[in-house]
């Protein structure tokens, strides 16, 4: 008898030895299981796609560099704050400016919080690829309201197109002897190029933080995502020139209302410029479409307005079979009729109801509490019941 056990016993070792090892018994498995987790060709492929530069595995920074003070410096500042706080107590009621808290986070914290921000929205892949940068210099723009308010840019905030149709106020700290350029492109909004920007504003040769005095390489234009393709990302780019650069390959006359000119690759430009542009500032924001935007195309862009439409596939009908487990009787029937019929139908219960030479008959406060014909099948009951609460395909009657 044991040694027929021993051989059972044996038997279930082996058959577990030949199992998948997800399959067999008192086995621990380090991250997702084979059929979830992705194979090394996937990985591979993820690494080495098209748009990708083969030739770089890593993230390369190309933005300005990190000027840290010295030690003795922030000792003496600390000094200067410990000694003007000595001998005073703090009260509970002590209010803290807000404008010294976002001047210290702009020194120290914000260039990385604004990274994050950038990376969640895919800012630093879509434009350049596997580079990125810290935004040392912090950028205030802001659009200027009829109402003579200013709606600021941040880093993601939603700005209506009717709300920027008018060039931004842009300003930073900067050396006047200093060199700059802004940027402002649309990575979602070209209309016929899959993988080509709309560029919306180009100033260039920017004297410290004049904008003014800049040169107007290309002219604002507002935004225009069209009807049904959600919120567009327009993205502020301020470069770091290191001498007088020619834009004149970029230069475009003003007005460009032909779209096609305005065809911009963030990539192939700072390829074309990294020995003279260095990135350092970066904003962003987000715009949906208005009803503004049909005037604009029409009178302004002088072109039909797009309108963009999902197209939904059709549902999965499974293969009809004579009784089917686990299937409301109506339900399953009406998956095998032409939805133009079941709509006509829907249409005559509805006209039933409406008399146009009576006044409409009150709703009932209470539809469950009516009462129901208990020999009626359970389903026709159930529709009875949605007709009364206005579900689903009850919901226009």
């Amino acid at each position: 008898m044991s040694l027929l056990i021993n051989q059972v016993k044996l038997g279930r070792n082996l058959l577990s030895l030949t199992q998948p090892l997800f399959l067999q018994p008192n086995r621990k498995l380090r991250g997702k299981a084979p059929d979830v987790a992705r194979s090394l060709k996937q990985r591979l492929d993820e690494i080495s796609r098209a748009e990708r530069d083969p030739n770089l595995h890593f993230k390369v920074n190309i933005g300005l560099p990190h000027l840290k003070p010295s030690r003795g410096e922030e000792y003496s500042c600390r000094q200067k704050i410990l000694q003007s706080r000595k001998g005073r107590q703090s009260s509970p009621n002590e209010q803290i400016s807000l404008e010294e808290i976002r001047k210290e986070w702009l020194k120290t914290s914000a260039p990385f919080h604004i990274r994050t921000i950038a990376e969640h929205y895919n800012i630093f892949e879509d434009l350049f690829g596997e580079a990125f940068f810290l935004p040392r210099i912090p950028l205030s723009i802001k659009y200027e309201q009829p109402d003579g308010s200013n709606l600021p840019v941040y880093c993601g905030n939603q700005i209506k197109p009717k709300e920027a149709s008018v060039a931004p106020s842009v300003t930073f700290e900067a050396d006047p002897s200093s060199l700059w350029s802004l940027v402002l492109t649309n990575p979602d909004g070209h209309l016929s190029e899959k993988d080509a920007e709309c560029l919306h504003w180009f100033i260039g040769n920017i004297p410290g933080n004049d904008i003014e005095k800049g040169e107007e390489i290309v002219n604002y234009l507002q935004p225009f995502p069209p009807r049904g393709t959600g919120s567009q990302r327009l993205v502020f780019v301020l470069y770091k020139q290191e001498k007088l650069i020619d834009f004149g390959s970029y230069r475009k006359s003003a007005p460009c209302l032909e779209l096609a000119n305005r065809t911009f690759h963030m990539k192939k430009f700072y390829r074309e410029m990294q020995d003279s542009i260095t990135p350092g500032g970066l904003s962003f924001f987000q715009s949906d479409w208005d009803d503004s935007l049909t005037e604009f195309f029409h009178k302004t862009l002088n072109m039909q307005e797009p309108i963009y439409d999902f197209d939904f596939p059709e549902p999965y009908k499974r293969p009809p079979v004579w009784f089917p487990k686990k299937a409301a009787f109506n339900l399953y029937l009406d998956k095998h009729r032409d939805t133009k019929q079941i709509s006509k139908e829907l249409l005559l219960k509805r006209m039933k109801t409406v008399d146009p030479f009576e006044p409409k008959k009150p709703e009932p406060k209470y539809p469950n509490a009516l009462p129901e014909d208990n020999k009626l099948p359970s389903w026709v009951r159930v529709e009875i019941r949605k007709q009364r609460l206005k579900w689903g395909r009850y919901s226009d009657m």
